[in-house]
């Protein structure tokens, strides 16, 4: 199946190391400097691009979290065209760490991840210069994205926008009792600069 140049170019721009050095510099209070791996994976390789994320404090970076796959696929259902899809892993730990040491990932198939049904995002694109753009997401769901791991009950506000340089993400942790932003995006994006690009790892 032949992807959609601007399918590409979304994989291309989210593919790959980032950290928001910048940003924790100049607000630390707010913001713990972190990096953040998304690299790509040959799941739904017939019809998608499809990403493995997970981030890490800089002062221990040997104890990644928040490992997920992101699956970035064309879709009927929505009007603008791109949607990303979000997956749970089933045992993080078979992968930890896979951000900086991909060979994890060799063995990892559909049978190891869950699809989150309201965990999904719409994409638009926008034009910003020549041969540049930038992507912005919105929830593809009106109900909350849920999951429940070890037991408990999470729930998470998703949504990032994306460019050649930089990655903002504006994903919170809510308190599903409560309603509460417990972490994450509380004052605004995360901003994490690309330091090594990815792209050309993708199964394109």
């Amino acid at each position: 199946m032949t992807l959609p140049p601007e399918l590409i170019t979304l994989a291309s721009y989210m593919a790959g190391q980032f950290d928001n050095q910048q940003q924790a510099l100049a607000e630390p209070v707010w913001y713990v400097h972190l990096h953040l791996w998304q690299r790509p994976i040959p799941l739904f390789s017939e019809d998608s691009l499809t990403l493995f994320a997970e981030q890490a404090p800089i002062t221990n970076l040997d104890r990644p979290y928040r490992q997920r796959i992101l699956r970035l696929y064309q879709s009927d259902q929505s009007s603008t065209g791109l949607q990303v899809q979000y997956y749970q892993i089933k045992n993080p730990d078979a992968v930890r760490g896979a951000g900086c040491h991909p060979e994890l990932l060799q063995q990892l198939t559909r049978e190891d991840i869950i699809g989150l049904p309201d965990c999904r995002l719409n994409v638009q694109m926008q034009q910003i210069g020549f041969n540049n753009y930038e992507f912005t997401t919105t929830s593809a769901s009106d109900r909350p994205c849920r999951f429940s791991y070890q037991g408990n009950n999470y729930q998470v506000s998703l949504g990032f926008e994306v460019t050649a340089d930089e990655f903002r993400s504006y994903d919170k942790g809510i308190d599903p009792s409560t309603g509460k932003t417990t972490w994450g995006a509380l004052l605004g994006p995360f901003r994490f600069t690309k330091r090594q690009d990815f792209a050309g790892k993708l199964l394109i």
